[in-house]
């Protein structure tokens, strides 16, 4: 599967409406996910881009992959404090989410794929 972008509306949706639940975080999804909070004039984001792409079609069916691009979702990234980017935030099928800062390596985002999402 390829990566997804979502809107707001969409992520209140698929991930978490945290405008109906502001106390408590209750996932919508059927598999776990990870959010790329992202723009498209960062370098990093754009160096992360292509491998989030592989690993969507690696764990197809185990996880999906979705994009939010804070230029167009300022709203968005602002509800989960996004200062900087690449922000990730690996949302597990129970459980709160993590999240982790700047651009990460392949391997290590495997890792945190079988550790935190697929344990």
């Amino acid at each position: 599967m390829e990566t997804i972008h979502l809107t707001k509306a969409e992520f209140l949706k698929r991930v978490c409406n945290y405008e109906a639940n502001p106390n408590e975080w209750k996932y919508e999804g059927t598999v776990p996910c990870i959010v790329d909070f992202y723009a498209t004039w960062c370098g990093p984001c754009k160096m992360l881009s292509p491998t989030l792409q592989e690993l969507a079609k690696e764990y197809d069916g185990k996880i999906v992959v979705y994009k939010i691009d804070v230029d167009q979702e300022q709203d968005l990234a602002s509800a989960f404090g996004v200062q900087s980017i690449p922000t990730l935030l690996w949302v597990p099928m129970k459980g709160n989410p993590t999240v982790t800062r700047g651009a990460m390596m392949k391997n290590d985002l495997k890792k945190m794929i079988d550790q935190t999402l697929l344990k």
